[in-house]
């Protein structure tokens, strides 16, 4: 595909496999296709490595952090389990957030979580919130303990963001999806890989082996869950489309 900006005429023309068309640079199209190759120019750029939360780094772009909060605002979970920690900023996002509404605590799962994480995470001000345990996310070990820690009838909010190759994201939806409650979500992050996977940084194989795959998948061995992307609860623009690096990662569970 070919975009062309003539700033001068207004216009952003598109040309994909010979078949060309015009569309006005200011309209929600022409968002659209810029906003997509801003978001694959962005990864392979490390955009999203430039941000922290309360002083930790916190590996997502601003967009789907915005779309996170609100989506806990409105269900409000006892328990919040992510798996991948890296360096714990998603963690002390959510645990600002569970500290804001007095409500919630965060369950913190990564194969490797490296000493000077470790520190700084149980060091912050809001580390009471935080629970970590390490381990591979999918180890049946680690599924207990994750499990352990969640009392009957607490809401559950599951975000997975470790390892993305589709196998792994498959057993994590099978091993925490039940911990998830009607209402809530499953959360999977990174479905961008299979936008990525031509860019410089990228890997061919991500065309068909990433996070969104497992999610669609599972929907269709799952109909307690359906995708869902959360509504905005405030739009005063015609846009409806979000940019994002989780698409088709927002599981609705609907039924038990």
């Amino acid at each position: 595909m070919k975009l062309t900006i003539d700033t001068e005429s207004k216009v952003l023309t598109q040309e994909t496999d010979g078949q060309v068309r015009h569309v006005p640079l200011y309209s929600d199209e022409a968002f659209k296709l810029l906003s997509t190759q801003w978001l694959k120019v962005g990864w392979n750029q490390k955009y999203s490595y430039t941000f922290t939360w309360l002083g930790r780094p916190v590996i997502q772009i601003p967009q789907d952090l915005i779309r996170l909060q609100e989506v806990i605002y409105r269900v409000r979970p006892d328990v919040i389990v992510e798996t991948g920690v890296a360096h714990g900023g998603s963690l002390i996002f959510y645990a600002s957030i569970c500290n804001a509404i007095n409500k919630g605590r965060i369950i913190g799962v990564d194969v490797e979580i490296r000493p000077h994480n470790r520190v700084a995470i149980e060091s912050h001000p809001l580390s009471s919130f935080v629970t970590l345990i390490e381990g591979s996310s999918t180890d049946p070990s680690t599924v207990h303990k994750v499990h352990s820690l969640v009392r009957s009838g607490e809401t559950t909010l599951v975000v997975l963001d470790s390892c993305h190759a589709k196998e792994h994201v498959c057993d994590e939806l099978e091993a925490y999806s039940d911990l998830v409650s009607v209402g809530s979500y499953l959360v999977v992050a990174d479905g961008i890989m299979r936008e990525v996977h031509d860019v410089p940084r990228g890997d061919p194989r991500w065309k068909s082996n990433h996070p969104s795959a497992a999610a669609l998948e599972f929907c269709e061995r799952h109909p307690e869950f359906v995708l869902d992307r959360p509504s905005w609860p405030f739009n005063e623009s015609s846009l409806s489309n979000d940019s994002t690096y989780f698409p088709d990662g927002w599981l609705r569970r609907v039924s038990l």
